[in-house]
């Protein structure tokens, strides 16, 4: 509990600390300031890492804290997909299952969200697996499509080393999720043993396994044919980009046409090598120490929604403990681990009163929390957010430089790019200042990783067929 204090003295303390701390403050934010040279050298080094990762010598390879791994998606929509089909979508924070009908063009979803609690995402293969095809047996009952053989596209949004279009091995889990018995293992080959186990062997035919991005990037292409890569800024980052076969060199898969495949990045382990250690904050150092997988996803944790609100409650607590932030006193809630959820950057950002009076109440500040303070909070969260979508920006002027589309779209998903009021404004504001030859155009996917499965998987039924 924290002392009664007067009106007045609360705003003597006000207008003092408005003049003696502004400085202090600076020299604390400043850390994370990225000039434009700094980002341009990120560029640079990204540049290096997918060319040694897309290379056909191993021990390049290595180098590389990207992993580009193909994806064996080597079309985009063309207009001619049409049928129903079925879409598993399963990422950081969301487990959804879909019906998608295409017909003439359009698109119409059905879609429900299961709930994927922490006892799913830490059990083991058998039970992770059971639970996902139980809910598609659900699903399937509950809409009526037990009579149609149903090709199904699989998102899912975790580092996969793909070996076919339906096929991959879950290299690692990320994002929070470490069901035992996944890792090393074809998570297609699993979902369709467990579907089989629940008599949906012959009702669902898996023709697709795609990564977040891949879903996103197809989901606009169907709108906007110029898109030619996908990014995801959500719980996690990743992008994804198309790529000439010519420059896949690692890639043992055919040469005929179309000559190109999506690539997917695997981004967020940027930086895991070293590459980035001359950018990380004590701040940075601190999260990540502090994390279930210190010392990997370094780029994801400077930019993505499962670590930026976590990123500001440390820096606050260092301005507390200066005692240039709320004279000094914390509430519990703030010195407890990821209680600043990304949500909480969103609203401070915003700008309105009562979404930052919400974020002082929940955090158990309101009491003492002065018009300086406020100021102050609103800038560590302006520091963090344009950090990180300035890094952001300069993965996406790496793929432009990297493909020569310079006049382009790029597909976007996930809650942070979604729900941030001032993201993307950071982001184009960045790509102006170091691509300012570009025309670079950052579509909001609608439904990009589930509808774009479920494309993919009409794309490769109609390769069947043909």
């Amino acid at each position: 509990m924290f002392a009664a204090t007067s009106f007045t003295q609360l705003v003597c303390e006000s207008l003092t600390r408005a003049f003696t701390a502004k400085d202090e403050v600076s020299e604390v934010l400043e850390v994370f300031d990225l000039p434009s040279k700094s980002i341009l050298e990120v560029t640079r080094i990204l540049r290096e890492d997918f060319d040694r990762g897309l290379s056909a010598d191993e021990n390049e390879r290595e180098k590389s804290s990207v992993k580009m791994l193909p994806t064996y998606v080597r079309k985009i929509p063309d207009g001619s997909e049409s049928g129903n089909f079925l879409a598993v979508d399963l990422g950081g924070t969301k487990f959804r299952v879909l019906s998608t009908s295409i017909q003439d063009g359009k698109i119409e979803d059905k879609i429900e969200n299961p709930p994927l609690d922490e006892t799913i995402k830490t059990s083991d293969a058998e039970t992770f697996f059971k639970y996902i095809a139980h809910h598609i047996s659900l699903f399937v009952k509950k809409h009526e499509l037990n009579d149609h053989l149903l090709p199904l596209g699989f998102t899912f949004s975790f580092p996969v080393k793909q070996s076919s279009l339906a096929s991959g091995v879950l290299i690692q889990w990320t994002k929070g999720f470490s069901a035992s018995g996944v890792e090393n293992e074809d998570v297609v080959k699993l979902l369709k043993k467990a579907l089989a186990r629940e008599g949906m062997g012959s009702n669902v035919d898996v023709l697709a396994l795609v990564n977040d991005t891949t879903g996103t990037m197809m989901s606009c292409a169907f709108e906007n044919p110029s898109v030619r890569a996908g990014l995801i800024l959500g719980t996690g980052t990743n992008a994804c980009y198309m790529e000439n076969l010519d420059n896949i060199a690692k890639s043992d898969g055919d040469r005929d046409e179309p000559r190109q495949m999506i690539i997917n990045t695997e981004w967020g382990a940027f930086g895991d090598k070293g590459s980035l250690d001359h950018l990380l904050t004590e701040y940075d150092k601190q999260l990540d120490r502090e994390s279930s997988n210190s010392g990997e996803q370094l780029f994801e944790k400077m930019i993505s929604g499962m670590y930026l609100g976590e990123l500001v409650r440390i820096v606050c607590l260092d301005l507390i403990e200066k005692k240039l932030l709320f004279k000094g006193q914390v509430s519990e809630k703030f010195r407890t681990k990821d209680s600043f959820p990304t949500e909480f950057v969103s609203w401070v950002e915003s700008g309105e009163r009562e979404q930052i009076d919400k974020v002082l109440k929940e955090m158990k500040i309101e009491k003492q929390a002065v018009e300086s303070d406020i100021q102050i909070l609103q800038r560590v969260c302006a520091a963090v957010s344009i950090r990180a979508a300035r890094l952001a920006a300069a993965g996406v002027a790496t793929i432009v430089k990297k493909t020569g589309n310079y006049t382009t779209t790029i597909a976007v998903d996930g809650s942070l790019f979604k729900n941030h009021p001032q993201f993307k404004r950071y982001m184009q504001e960045t790509l102006k200042d170091i691509l300012p030859q570009a025309n670079i155009t950052l579509m909001l996917s609608k439904d990009g990783s589930g509808r774009g499965a479920a494309l993919v998987a009409a794309i490769a039924q109609r390769m069947h067929t043909t």
